[in-house]
């Protein structure tokens, strides 16, 4: 059996109430509908899987990212009228087809393998995903015959009184028979209370014909979540942060406060490192091992060596060597790059530059398109000033050198190789090495002797 997925994301989500598609909105870090797309991927499907999309769906390719084939339901006419789009394109590529939804993100790769591998074991035309929810409100009931064989689903607001009080639900994952199925999507009625045409009918149709028909009961009904709206979105985001604290807790990460830690799907986090609360960690992070991060700090595509302090500051697409200790309140800007034993203190900003190993910037001061070498002290107050109004300029401060407190470096400018600054200079010419200049501007102190 050869198996490719379907994912359904061609709804308006007007209970989003949201100018955006609801699938492109964000959740632990991606846009909801890659957790869909990277589950079905991790099950093990042999082909790309197809999106289905609805007009105007421009975000909705872009956030599915490379590696996926859409199809257009040109107009919106119910989920089984979905999949009959994608007949040209896959007819002839798979013997089954798993059919999911874009907005059913905490379904796990597992379940996805275990319900096709039930499918092919038994023998089945269509197996659907279900669970068993105390409160099945909203979802279509699974309806059994005397023996126990699923016989149809009925959705919520066409299932009689009795049919409500049924606990098992219909989850929207389906495994089915390619060859069975395109010939009974063209049979599928239209709902004569919305005039659409459901998935949900399927299971009534193989029953009718005489086609096996099975289900796999999730092991974890929270996995049948699906978001329809922004405070089931919340609901996802805090399961989805649960599975991912308690992977990197196992994987021997200390999370000091799980409940107020969030941790992106994509970052990377090394053994004994411990983090401590209101810490965010996003995009693709990556930490070594036994650091210490937070409180209140953000990381945000960063890459953090081993034995590291940041505290709470905000370091966004920067990289720290090994035993680098930031903060608090220090902000590190993208393009930063600090080597082994940087210091760099509370109130201290760094952009787009990079510092040599030993380096102090204890406290107060902006570096911005500079390069630093090792072994500098960078005095409180000092500034590179890089910007004229219309360009970026450098600033070069080579090993050794001594950075006055109150220092204005106005690039382009080179300190040379242990040159010092006079608290307060203005530095606008180049310092020769082993040089003290002082003064606005910076000059170099006199000979001896001389006035």
């Amino acid at each position: 059996m050869t198996w490719t997925g379907v994912i359904l994301a061609a709804g308006f989500s007007t209970r989003f109430r949201s100018e955006r598609p609801k699938v492109i909105h964000p959740l632990a870090g991606r846009p909801m509908i890659r957790h869909s797309i990277e589950a079905l991927r991790a099950a093990g499907s042999p082909h790309p899987p197809v999106v289905v999309i609805g007009p105007a769906a421009d975000l909705v390719r872009e956030a599915a990212g490379p590696g996926v084939r859409f199809v257009l339901q040109p107009v919106p006419r119910g989920t089984g009228d979905a999949v009959r789009w994608a007949e040209p394109l896959l007819r002839e590529e798979a013997s089954d087809l798993l059919i999911t939804y874009a907005d059913l993100p905490l379904v796990r790769p597992e379940t996805y393998r275990r319900l096709m591998e039930a499918h092919r074991a038994q023998g089945a035309t269509l197996t659907l995903l279900t669970a068993r929810l105390p409160d099945p409100t909203g979802y279509g009931r699974v309806v059994r015959d005397e023996a126990g064989r699923v016989v149809r689903v009925v959705e919520q607001a066409e299932a009689s009184p009795e049919e409500q009080h049924l606990s098992e639900i219909n989850v929207g994952v389906y495994a089915v028979r390619a060859a069975w199925l395109w010939p009974a999507l063209a049979r599928l009625q239209p709902s004569p209370v919305k005039g659409e045409l459901y998935l949900t009918d399927l299971v009534a149709l193989a029953t009718a014909d005489g086609e096996p028909v099975e289900a796999v009961l999730l092991e974890d009904p929270e996995e049948a979540l699906g978001v329809n709206t922004r405070v089931q979105l919340a609901e996802a985001e805090r399961i989805l942060r649960r599975r991912i604290n308690t992977r990197w807790m196992l994987e021997g990460v200390t999370l000091i406060d799980p409940e107020r830690v969030y941790i992106g799907m994509d970052a990377v986090i090394g053994p004994d490192t411990v983090i401590y609360p209101d810490t965010y960690i996003e995009g693709e992070t990556r930490i070594g091992r036994r650091c210490r991060i937070g409180p209140n700090t953000i990381l945000r595509d960063a890459v953090i060596g081993d034995d590291c302090v940041v505290e709470a500051s905000v370091v966004e697409g920067a990289v720290l060597a090994d035993r680098v200790h930031v903060g608090p309140f220090a902000h590190l800007r993208p393009g930063t790059r600090l080597a082994e034993e940087v210091r760099v203190g509370n109130f201290a900003e760094i952009k787009n530059s990079v510092v040599g190993p030993r380096t102090r910037m204890h406290h107060f001061g902006y570096l911005g398109d500079a390069t630093v070498g090792a072994d500098v002290n960078i005095g409180a107050g000092t500034v590179t000033c890089n910007y004229d109004g219309v360009r970026k300029h450098p600033t070069v401060i080579e090993d050794g050198a001594f950075i006055g407190s109150d220092t204005m470096l106005v690039a382009p400018v080179r300190v040379g190789r242990g040159a010092k600054t006079g608290a307060g200079s203005v530095v606008t010419r180049d310092v020769p090495p082993e040089t003290l200049v002082y003064g606005v501007p910076a000059r170099p102190r006199p000979a001896s002797g001389s006035e």
